[in-house]
């Protein structure tokens, strides 16, 4: 129902040598070969936030009273409890196998490299750690394999999936064990990967998942609950997973919260945020339970709130010239966050390169073929990492001393000092490199946030550019991966450079895990451009308030200086996968453009009572996911026009002011005539044939001339007529209503309908549990036995249509009509003039950035 979106490139050669303007290569679906532009893909589905409100839900609302509404309210808390427990619970899991795996690792390779560093037999280590790090990450890619939707972080589909966009199979039970099963062993395979991003996604399929009561990967899980059987809950609930996620992942419930605020969602209520809120806690508290207890065999005593924890913050006891950071360091902040904008956007720039590589290269190929990228980054990653573990570390004391005379000696926190490296270095000293790649990444944050002893500026650079390389290779490949931590120790370290340098060059007072804090922080931004949410996460991570200031200036500074020059990384990937994201507002100049400029006219519709012939046929020849309920009313429009004047309710409308279907049809194509190629030039004559497309004909001309042939399957005793004008091809409709295609299909499949001699009323009906039943997995009309159909029934629709859905008026501005569709999260908005006609619809193909700049160009060339 929507026409395809717009294309911002515009310089593309013609057969004739002519230049394509953007609506012609939006049309043909074609893009310029050195932009390689991706638009967005018109098979993702949107979400129906709205409810539908027909007469089967009317029953439900009349049987509804204060005890059952209040019932219903606490099984919803109990469910939102609950997928709280479970993601803590999973980053449990989680995190146990993955210090399992990880322990045993760097134990074994560690202790061999000890031996062999005496006997000459470190080939024989690195052997060791290859073979264990690529077994991990050969089952990790092959589980990806089983569910591919299981690789990456998932953010970038979770945060689609808030938005309002049904991706394929993001939230199934199959996803969830390749996910989990994946993630753990990526990280234990040394991959520069991280599992805080999983989690988050993670936390989504739970909470997608535990409500409904039944499972498509294991079909006896099947329940009979009938609450929550919409998309309105299970995206409410999916909210509150995935802050369970993020609260799990960090420790940071109050953080989680808001990121399912700033980056999902685009609805919120107040309800949902006591919901989200609590769940985010349940998660927190569930993992540091058993962590603690686990840990430190301190049951009850809650001191591991997350899977990630930067550690506390102080000073050295007894120094009292020591501060965790002054007015003055700010001025240093915004320049580190400048450059961790800068250090991002290059990021992101390579990343989304490498993106198309793969697009292009890789998964067109046999699926193995992924399975051997994931290893050989793997191997590269495993020699990086012994190579310059041996080689490039310099042998550093444990303690010491700045030139100022200002004593940093103290107790050195015996945690962070039980995970040195002595990679060929002796008497009290430790091999820095070593220190930072031969430990989980996890304890290398540590090191650069609380070591008292210092690391090699020559060692801090190089780790940094090996880190910053290898990540970004590695985000993309076939095995479940996160981004934070990676982005974290990377930024990390750059902020321990600068701090060594104005310690060391410049003899400043500063403390160290200070600037490697902000540094993590602004580099961390500069990929993800996140404000808000990062913020509080950083904030509760380090359980410091007072660092809630400096991280929110350099988050600020970082997201500014990146947005300079491309998105954040989770955008850029939206993107590349053809998502049709809608942002949280349309720009300024978009609002020259009405409802009826980026409205669909060419409608498929069904009438209030269809034969079974005809909605068989339409469901069966179209894709659409709604139809308009419409009656024509030729008749009776010509008894209320009386000369130029249209009367009602005493209102008086100009003709010419009441736009319709036909009208506005006829205006396009004149538009279509000021295009630059001669191919869109007299298209729209009132008179079109079809003849059949001959060989080597242009396909926008074949696709122009099939796109305006009026739909014939609605009047089976006529067929479409050469001699029809504009106005018999788009005759007016009056608007009634919107009905679902799988409201129609489950009317087909349960037989109701009746016969022409009998009354609408013996037509049977379904109750509201009979019509969601089979939700989220709807029958196809394909799978529909045809023979057990009788095509001369006829289906009275008008009870499970909903008769009064959102609409507009044609003269709605489109940052109006797109408030109105983002913020209630609709799939479908009719457009309706002045006189109860639809005239159009819009969806969110309609909204996308790439289509309204198409339509913003065409309303450029018109003028």
């Amino acid at each position: 129902m929507a026409c395809c979106g717009g294309c911002l490139c515009c310089h593309c050669c013609c057969n004739e040598g002519e230049t394509r303007t953007p609506e012609e290569l939006t049309i043909l679906g074609e893009t310029r070969e050195d932009d390689d532009e991706i638009l967005p893909r018109k098979d993702y589905e949107s979400l129906d936030y709205d409810r539908c409100i027909n007469e089967p839900f009317l029953e439900v609302l009349e049987g509804l009273d204060n005890k059952k509404a209040k019932k219903y309210e606490a099984i919803k808390w109990i469910l939102v409890f609950a997928i709280g427990v479970s993601t803590g619970l999973t980053g449990l899991f989680v995190d146990f196998f993955v210090r399992l795996f990880t322990q045993l690792k760097f134990s074994l390779v560690g202790q061999s490299v000890e031996e062999c560093s005496e006997n000459g037999c470190l080939a024989l280590s690195l052997l060791e750690l290859l073979a264990l790090n690529m077994m991990f990450i050969f089952i990790s890619s092959v589980l990806v394999l089983i569910e591919p939707v299981a690789a990456g972080s998932g953010i970038p589909e979770i945060k689609s999936y808030l938005n309002g966009v049904k991706i394929p199979g993001i939230v199934r039970l199959r996803t969830f064990i390749c996910k989990v099963t994946g993630v753990l062993f990526a990280v234990a395979g040394g991959l520069f990967v991280g599992k805080e991003g999983p989690m988050i996604h993670s936390g989504a399929i739970v909470g997608a998942g535990l409500p409904q009561f039944q499972s498509i990967t294991f079909k006896k899980i099947l329940f009979h609950f009938p609450y929550f059987r919409s998309d309105r809950d299970k995206r409410d609930f999916v909210s509150a997973g995935a802050a369970a996620g993020v609260a799990a992942a960090f420790g940071a419930p109050i953080g989680g919260t808001l990121f399912s605020l700033e980056e999902g969602s685009s609805f919120w209520n107040q309800a949902l945020t006591w919901k989200v809120l609590f769940c985010s806690m349940s998660a927190t508290f569930t993992l540091n339970f058993f962590r603690s207890g686990i840990n430190f065999n301190k049951w009850g005593s809650f001191q591991l709130p997350g899977l990630l924890n930067f550690g506390e913050f102080k000073c050295t006891d007894g120094d009292k010239s020591c501060h965790l950071w002054t007015a003055v360091d700010l001025a240093f902040f915004v320049l580190m966050g400048v450059a961790g904008g800068l250090l991002g956007a290059l990021f992101n720039c390579i990343n989304k390169r490498l993106a198309k590589y793969r697009m292009r290269n890789v998964h067109p190929k046999a699926r193995f073929v992924r399975v051997l990228e994931s290893l050989l980054v793997c191997m590269v990653t495993s020699l990086v990492i012994f190579m310059a573990s041996v080689t490039l570390g310099e042998c550093r004391d444990l303690v010491s001393t700045t030139n100022n005379n200002t004593s940093t000696q103290g107790s050195v926190n015996e945690e962070v000092n039980s995970t040195i490296r002595r990679f060929f270095c002796y008497n009290n000293t430790y091999n820095d490199m070593a220190t930072l790649f031969f430990n989980p990444q996890e304890v290398a944050i540590h090191q650069l946030f609380h070591q008292n002893a210092t690391f090699s500026p020559v060692t801090l650079s190089l780790f940094f550019v090996l880190y910053f390389f290898l990540s970004c290779w590695t985000y993309g490949v076939s095995v479940p991966s996160g981004l934070f931590v990676p982005s974290l120790l990377c930024g990390a370290s750059l902020g321990r450079l600068v701090a060594n340098i104005l310690k060391i060059n410049f003899h400043m007072q500063i403390y160290s895990g200070t600037f490697a804090l902000i540094g993590a922080a602004a580099f961390l931004g500069g990929v993800v451009r996140m404000t808000i949410s990062l913020t509080v996460i950083l904030i509760e991570s380090t359980n410091e308030i007072t660092y809630g200031l400096p991280i929110m200036i350099t988050l600020m500074v970082a997201k500014w200086t990146g947005d300079f020059f491309n998105k954040g990384i989770y955008d850029i990937h939206i993107h590349l996968k053809g998502v049709p994201l809608l942002e949280w507002e349309t720009e300024v100049e978009m609002d020259k453009l009405t409802a009826s400029d980026i409205m669909e006219p060419n409608l498929t519709y069904v009438y209030p009572h269809t034969r079974i012939q005809s909605l068989v046929s339409i469901l069966r020849t179209t894709v659409y996911h709604a139809f308009p309920v419409v009656t024509e009313n030729r008749d009776n429009e010509k008894e209320f026009m009386k000369g130029n004047i249209l009367i009602s309710n005493n209102i008086k409308f100009k003709k010419t002011s009441v736009l319709t279907r036909a009208g506005e049809q006829r205006r396009r194509c004149q538009s279509m005539k000021s295009y630059p190629s001669s191919e869109l030039r007299n298209v729209c004559d009132e008179q079109v044939v079809v003849e059949p497309a001959e060989e080597g004909q242009d396909m926008l001309q074949q696709m122009l001339e099939r796109r305006y042939v009026p739909y014939p399957n609605l009047y089976p005793d006529q067929s479409p007529s050469e001699e029809w004008t504009m106005e018999e091809r788009f005759r007016p409709l009056t608007f009634h209503g919107l009905i679902l295609r799988s409201q129609l299909v489950n009317l087909l499949i349960r037989g109701v309908c009746y016969a022409e001699n009998q009354s609408s009323a013996s037509q049977p009906r379904l109750s509201h549990s009979e019509m969601t039943e089979d939700y989220p997995r709807f029958p196809d009309i394909h799978d529909l036995d045809l023979a057990l159909l009788n095509p001369r029934m006829i289906v009275d629709v008008t009870p499970y249509m909903n008769p009064s859905p959102y609409t507009v008026s044609p003269n709605t501005r489109v940052s109006q009509v797109f408030n109105l569709f983002r913020t209630m999260g609709l799939r479908h908005l009719p457009v309706v003039n002045a006189v109860g006609e639809i005239v159009g619809i819009i969806t969110r193909h309609n909204l996308t950035h790439e289509f309204l700049v198409a339509k913003l160009r065409q309303h450029y060339i018109t003028i």
